[in-house]
């Protein structure tokens, strides 16, 4: 009868080891996890459903509109008189959208999200190339509307693609040499 004692207590269930609980996620990955849930809900929200084995870049691409009503970034559209002002003197009625920036961030995360959760990079929609392109339209619109023009940085060659040395000296002064 002494080994059907019911309660051996906690070391019948551990290796007598100290169980620590696993590391918190990090930021980025906890917002991933949110927005890899967001989208599934959101495609579970079409009518009729739709499988994430079926999504295309088309859901993706309606999914970044429907955000735009949670947006909070002012865009003035091409009519209003603020159109192209970066600090405009009084409040207008144009719509507030998602900002580039977060749709550049999202997208990054629901494409590393999607791989992770068993998708080929072949098949990802959120790498297509009608993601970019809207991205970019939305980048160039943005920046259009504040008037703030966006420019890709050059590429420079640089010294040491050139076979040049360089040794800053301070923060403003660098000394070239051969």
């Amino acid at each position: 009868m002494s080994g059907e004692r019911g309660g051996e207590g906690p070391s019948r269930w551990t290796t007598g080891e100290s169980q620590q609980p696993p590391p918190a996620p990090s930021r980025y990955e906890s917002q991933k996890r949110r927005d890899w849930n967001t989208f599934g809900q959101y495609l579970r929200n079409q009518r009729p459903p739709v499988l994430l084995s079926l999504c295309t870049c088309s859901h993706v691409l309606d999914f970044l509109r429907y955000l735009d009503q949670f947006g909070k970034t002012k865009v003035h559209l091409q009519g209003c008189i603020f159109y192209g002002q970066p600090e405009p003197p009084a409040p207008c009625a144009c719509p507030l959208r998602q900002a580039w920036g977060s749709l550049d961030a999202l997208i990054g995360r629901l494409r590393a999200a999607y791989e992770e959760n068993g998708g080929t990079p072949e098949t990802n929609p959120f790498a297509s190339s009608a993601i970019r392109v809207y991205l970019k339209e939305v980048r160039d619109c943005q920046a259009k509307a504040r008037g703030i023009p966006y420019k890709k940085k050059k590429k420079k060659a640089t010294d040491h693609q050139q076979g040049r040395g360089s040794v800053p000296l301070s923060n403003s002064t660098t000394i070239h040499f051969s």
